[in-house]
């Protein structure tokens, strides 16, 4: 998301400074940057740098907080480092404001994990807040932070409840952070794209380019302050999700394997987000089909696999 984004600011004109620790695991990948490498100030540096940070911030008019942990299994397995991460960060970085940046807007990418398993579709913002792995925790706890700042400093604050975001430049390296980008990866080795349990798994998702134009809505518009927005798009299940990638990659296979057990505890099972409250408020929709998205992805990976591997 970050990578797109700095292209899309750079595209209307903002100057733009990217703060990345670049950590192995995450999807930190140089060639994100492709093109794009001189227009921008690229400070390498941890979230929870107090000093790096308060450099970073100074003199900014909008953040955009992409920053954190996002690997469910990571946040079982290394709880610590996702606790630390997803809470100290995002504290330190809202501090480093209240002091010495005070009127920036800052759009926080939260995550609709918070919402656990879903008692009723489409889930609103209203529904309950029980999350099934640490990560959603330490984001739930995350974006409280962006809204007492707002409350209580009045800084301009939103939040996104992001759901599953797919497009280009994304992680396909593994399955640590998408399961869409390993999908990509199996396809481009000509493996079977593999889906859990019996695939009727209901899920909605966004295309990047459509995520970033909610970022951008968000940081600009007055109804955002102090606002919490769930993301979401037209619900499809994992099965018929595999079925058109392969149709739309031009060959490959699917097949149902065993849920393995660390991904099964903590499966929030069928999910998708009522959008209406962004919506009215912001005039935020997604534009992009999934069989536009799913074909301007597999264009990307297949001009540029070679970086990704």
């Amino acid at each position: 998301m970050g990578s797109n984004l700095a292209h899309a600011l750079l595209e209307i004109g903002a100057q733009v400074t990217i703060l990345d620790v670049a950590d192995p695991e995450s999807g930190a990948n140089p060639f994100n940057l492709n093109g794009i490498e001189t227009q921008v100030r690229m400070v390498e540096a941890d979230i929870r740098d107090g000093q790096m940070l308060r450099e970073a911030v100074e003199g900014q008019h909008f953040i955009f907080n992409l920053a954190g942990e996002m690997s469910h299994i990571g946040s079982m397995t290394d709880p610590f480092k996702d606790l630390n991460v997803n809470t100290v960060g995002h504290l330190t970085l809202l501090e480093m404001c209240r002091l010495h940046n005070p009127g920036v807007h800052i759009v926080f990418a939260g995550t609709r994990q918070v919402y656990g398993r879903a008692m009723y579709l489409p889930v609103d913002e209203k529904h309950r807040l029980s999350p099934l792995d640490n990560n959603g925790v330490s984001k739930r706890a995350g974006e409280m932070y962006h809204i007492v700042y707002h409350h209580v400093h009045g800084i301009f604050t939103s939040v996104l409840r992001m759901t599953n975001t797919y497009g280009a430049r994304m992680r396909i390296r593994d399955a640590r952070l998408t399961f869409i980008g390993w999908w990509v990866r199996q396809l481009l080795e000509g493996k079977p794209i593999q889906v859990y349990g019996d695939g009727k798994q209901v899920r909605d998702m966004n295309h990047v380019d459509d995520v970033v134009d909610a970022l951008l809505r968000c940081a600009c518009h007055p109804k955002a302050q102090g606002q919490i927005y769930n993301l979401g798009g037209e619900p499809i299940t994992l099965l018929d999700l595999a079925k058109l990638m392969v149709e739309e990659f031009g060959s490959g296979s699917y097949e149902l394997v065993p849920f393995p057990e660390n991904r099964r505890r903590i499966d929030i099972g069928d999910y998708y987000g009522d959008y209406n409250l962004i919506r009215s408020e912001v005039g935020w929709q997604p534009r992009i089909s999934h069989r536009q998205g799913i074909r301007r992805m597999l264009d990307y990976y297949l001009q540029n696999s070679e970086y990704y591997f």
